[in-house]
């Protein structure tokens, strides 16, 4: 739990960290299929039924209340860096629906008999940094002694109903934009091994504290017809939700796709997580890969992100104007990563 510093090592306080904590896709769609009923009302533009990134609750004909709620373990030692990857992650996802985030709320539960008070106030420090860099106040919430730290926010956002994307609106003909790199996990691991370098530190903290702010503005795009966030479940298991909802298949061209600089090394030295073999043994009988198709390039596609990127499916006359949405965002990395086509047969992701 603590280091060769004597400081107190967050990460070793809990058995996962970041998005990677997260329940397999297969495991908890099994979860949910024992409770699908609840009542619904025509209010109630999207709930669980697609797997989307945050409820929608329509008010009046101008206005929807977007909501949403995350909180994981640590993935980083620091503190500050720590809540500000948290409520980043959390916040993404009114983002992903093409929302504006209004406020939020904390999520807290630490074990105050393991870490000082001052460790505790620095992750409450970082994730209050993260809302403002949004624009938004942190305006209470709740928290409780626990076992191992957890942290992260509520957040309630605000959209106008005709600018809703969801992730089931893909259309055959479509090409699939993603915002940000991939390789978080990969880096997290390698952090709680000892073998990421400060550079890689500073890359994986920068990527995973980037709002994803193009999503309004990618929301009013009519050319955009399919929006969410790569996170827990890897990329695949991200674009196998908009497989499913939007009736469509999928074409991933690897050699398109951006890593973090040092991903593909520190893969092959073993610096997987878990979370990737749960992912892909929960959607991996849905993906056509090519013939030889090493395992180790594989596990990039199914790495489990933490505040990831948004990944958009397109118009292609509107793949322009979306890389230039993102280029002013400050998102440099964004790349045309696929296609869309129809859904013949399963499986539906072809790579």
């Amino acid at each position: 739990m603590t280091g060769g510093d004597g400081k107190i090592r967050l990460t070793g306080l809990s058995h996962g960290g970041g998005c990677g904590c997260k329940i397999a896709p297969g495991v908890l769609e099994q979860i949910l299929a024992q409770h699908a009923g609840g009542l619904i009302t025509p209010q109630l533009l999207v709930g669980r039924e697609t797997s989307d990134d945050a409820a929608v609750y329509q008010i009046n004909e101008h206005q929807a209340i977007v909501a949403t709620t995350d909180f994981f373990m640590p993935i980083v030692d620091d503190p500050h860096d720590f809540g500000r990857i948290a409520a980043t992650n959390a916040i993404s996802d009114i983002y992903a629906m093409g929302g504006t985030p209004l406020f939020a709320l904390a999520l807290v539960g630490m074990p105050v008999n393991i870490l000082p008070l001052e460790v505790i106030g620095k992750i409450l420090a970082g994730g209050e940094a993260a809302c403002k860099g949004a624009g938004i106040p942190v305006a209470g919430g709740h928290t409780i002694d626990s076992i191992e730290p957890i942290y992260g926010l509520a957040v309630i956002g605000v959209i106008n109903p005709k600018n809703l994307k969801r992730n089931s609106g893909a259309q055959p003909g479509d090409r699939l934009i993603l915002g940000k790199p991939l390789g978080v996990g990969v880096y997290s691991a390698a952090l709680k091994k000892g073998l990421l370098c400060p550079g890689d530190y500073t890359a994986m903290v920068g990527l995973t504290t980037q709002l994803n702010t193009p999503g309004p503005v990618l929301s009013c795009l009519a050319g955009v017809h399919a929006l969410t966030d790569v996170t827990g479940f890897g990329l695949l298991g991200h674009l196998w939700e908009v497989c499913k909802g939007s009736g469509v298949g999928a074409r991933v061209d690897f050699h398109r796709l951006p890593f973090l600089p040092a991903t593909r090394r520190l893969a092959g030295e073993g610096c997987v997580t878990g979370a990737s073999g749960r992912n892909w043994a929960s959607y991996g009988a849905e993906v056509v890969l090519p013939d030889g198709f090493a395992p180790q390039a594989r596990s990039l596609l199914t790495d489990p992100q933490t505040a990831g990127g948004l990944l958009v499916a397109c118009a292609p006359e509107t793949v322009g104007e979306v890389l230039g949405v993102f280029a002013a965002h400050g998102f440099d990395a964004a790349a045309v990563v696929g296609g869309v086509g129809a859904a013949l047969q399963a499986p539906r992701l072809r790579l």
